[in-house]
């Protein structure tokens, strides 16, 4: 059993990866973030943090694609270095100092000569003023041959609208922020396609570009979703497609996890801060008959200056319920209790994990695992 556990666990951590992953390249392909706010001295909005390229051919040969930054703070910023993840991403950028309000680009090329499949490169930005460097990211799929549109769109379809899915994910979503991304839809029909969106969640603001799609052309279906202070972890967001006026039978699911925001903390608010500090990150329940109710917790003490708050805890599973949990003190230990109904598990082997947003800088998020044996 605790093989498996941390088989399960490496497996998910390298799933993360994500290098060539084609539903992951399917279900994110252009990621905005609004502002990237992780320095002391500096402050950089970028109009793009992940380009897609979405359907390309093997043919096409290399693909280029730009990354614009803009200064939105007091002091000049330069770049120092950008790092691609291999040899197959060329990268071209000036070090001049770009000054407060002024723009800088950094321009990206992919050679295209792995053939067929998803791909999914990073590159890695090191500039002045930046504790930490950015992450950009670009990617695609590239085909042996060309697709219409109709083969590439055709899987999830609402009316003239052709979507690659009805479920998206977001990036991650920090409070006070926002995400946004884009996604490649197409005009199926043959003639000119209006899209308007309706019972739209509050927090959620969706368009497309260009609108209305002319017929047989792709377009970009953007969605945006504010952080709310009430609504932490993972959410989903919907929106229902209104086709020329007519409203489409389903509605689209926006995904995205939200978790606390630690970006203008101090290094003395930092240090002053909650720190959580678990005796186990597996519960073992053994053996149990289905339908059996299992009740387990995890204990854990707060070993930081303030008290510790969990915002919300996101089982990946309904089974598992976990029960509302006081604050913990500074220096005091705690408790998190959990019930798991195990009449809608599968028999054999079950790992569920449990992800805890706190408010802790260095744990914002913790994942703990319960796992065991339903006969």
């Amino acid at each position: 059993m605790k093989f498996m556990i941390l088989t399960l666990i490496t497996v998910l951590g390298l799933m993360q990866c994500g290098q060539r992953n084609t539903k992951a390249v399917a279900e994110a392909p252009e990621a905005v973030q609004i502002e990237e706010s992780v320095a002391d001295n500096a402050k950089i909005s970028w109009d793009t943090m992940v380009y897609d390229f979405g359907d390309i051919s093997a043919t096409d040969g290399p693909v280029t694609c730009s990354f614009t930054f803009t200064n939105d703070g007091d002091e000049p910023v330069a770049l120092y270095e950008v790092v691609s993840s291999c040899g197959c991403t060329g990268v071209t950028f000036k070090r001049e100092p770009v000054k407060p309000g002024e723009s800088g680009t950094i321009s990206a090329t992919y050679k295209n000569e792995d053939g067929p499949g998803a791909f999914d490169k990073t590159l890695t930005v090191y500039m002045s003023g930046l504790k930490r460097p950015v992450i950009l990211r670009l990617r695609g799929v590239v085909h042996e041959k060309k697709k219409s549109l109709s083969q590439l769109y055709g899987e999830e379809r609402l009316g003239d609208l052709g979507l690659k899915s009805r479920e998206y994910k977001l990036p991650g979503l920090k409070q006070g922020l926002m995400s946004s991304e884009s996604f490649s839809v197409a005009n199926l029909g043959k003639a000119p396609l209006k899209v308007e969106f309706a019972d739209v969640s509050p927090q959620l603001a969706a368009k497309v570009e260009p609108n209305p799609i002319p017929a047989g052309i792709s377009a970009k279906m953007t969605f945006t979703v504010t952080a709310d202070g009430n609504l932490w972890g993972k959410n989903v967001y919907r929106a229902t497609p209104v086709l020329n006026g007519k409203k489409a039978g389903k509605a689209l699911e926006i995904s995205a996890f939200t978790q606390d925001n630690f970006a203008l903390l101090t290094a003395e608010e930092r240090d002053s801060a909650a720190l959580p500090m678990f005796t186990t990150s597996t519960f073992e329940f053994g053996t149990v008959r289905k339908g059996e109710e299992v009740k387990g917790s995890f204990e854990l003490e707060n070993r930081g200056k303030a008290p510790l708050h969990i915002w919300k805890a996101d089982s990946e599973d309904p089974a598992l319920t976990v029960l509302p949990m006081e604050d913990t003190p500074s220096g005091k230990k705690g408790k998190l209790e959990f019930c798991l109904n195990t009449g809608s598990l599968p028999e054999g082997e079950t790992v569920i994990m449990l992800s805890l947003i706190s408010n802790s800088p260095l744990r914002p998020v913790v994942n703990l695992f319960v796992a065991g044996i339903v006969k």
